[in-house]
């Protein structure tokens, strides 16, 4: 395993090999998928630490509390990070809710899903949510704090008023998608918010049938290193500095994202990748609604 460290010296496993929402997400959060609680307890047996990524929404917290009961594995060897949705009125409520489902004491660390704050829900802005994660850190609930889904000028909000910086900010990034909205690569790069990646696979998951230089430069690449083409994907997400967050309902998949540690992409390779990739339309497959206008 691999780390990056975040602006406040914390360590952060540098791939989420266990996400819990695109392939779990259970919107009506009813029901209970022991499916789910066998993948995250398989997961939870491989070696190093194992970060895992839930939220609010996804509806699959009892899972997670299923193969966190039943894990041998330390605490300490487990990255948990939450996400609060506005679900419930505040992120206290939220965090205090899932810290008993989850049957443990704090999690790692702790986002705001998102940024779309108004008079009628909540009722406050991202201000006060933010105030909200300041108060639950201090008080050791959540280890890291941070946001999702925020573009510029959110963060020049919270960060013009904050007490504790936001760490991280977890957005959907890949290949086909390298600013989910204008600027956030570089300006989360400059102001030291690390940026972790969902949907990294995108220009695998939605291709259809597609072909072209990316590609084919992928599978030229995949033929070098002996890997599959979402391992190289998974690798050059990383060596952008971004955290990739990722997970698949087949085992030998959980494990082999671990192996992007195994090889690395000269500069050149990486570089190509990243202009491929910015030729390509951007493949947007999350909050369309907010954000289609920047593509």
């Amino acid at each position: 395993m691999q780390y990056f460290t975040l602006s406040n010296g914390s360590k952060i496993p540098a791939v989420s090999i266990i996400g819990t929402g695109t392939q779990w997400f259970n919107a009506e959060r009813v029901g209970f998928n022991q499916k789910l609680v066998e993948q995250l307890e398989y997961a939870l047996s491989l070696p190093d630490v194992v970060h895992v990524d839930i939220a609010e929404n996804y509806g699959t917290y009892p899972e997670l509390g299923a193969a966190l009961k039943s894990t041998t594995k330390a605490r300490e060897d487990i990255w948990i990070t939450d996400k609060f949705s506005k679900i419930v009125s505040t992120p206290r409520e939220a965090l205090e809710s899932s810290l008993k489902v989850l049957g443990v004491d704090y999690v790692d660390l702790y986002l705001i899903h998102d940024p779309f704050y108004d008079s009628e829900k909540p009722g406050y802005d991202i201000v006060q949510a933010w105030k909200y994660l300041e108060e639950l850190y201090k008080e050791g609930k959540c280890k890291n704090i941070g946001v999702s889904n925020w573009r510029v000028e959110d963060l020049e909000k919270v960060l013009a008023i904050a007490e504790i910086k936001p760490v991280v900010n977890q957005i959907e990034y890949s290949a086909f998608l390298q600013n989910q909205t204008p600027g956030i690569y570089d300006y989360c790069q400059k102001n030291g918010i690390q940026l972790e990646a969902y949907g990294p696979l995108g220009p695998l998951t939605t291709r259809n049938g597609e072909s072209g230089e990316f590609y084919d430069y992928v599978d030229e690449l995949s033929n070098k290193y002996g890997k599959n083409s979402g391992l190289i994907l998974l690798r050059w997400v990383y060596q952008r500095g971004v955290l990739p967050v990722t997970t698949s309902s087949k085992k030998e998949r959980i494990a082999e994202a671990n192996t992007i540690f195994d090889f690395e992409l000269t500069d050149e390779e990486a570089d190509k990748i990243t202009k491929l990739g910015e030729s390509h339309p951007n493949v947007r497959q999350f909050w369309i609604p907010q954000y289609s206008q920047y593509d």
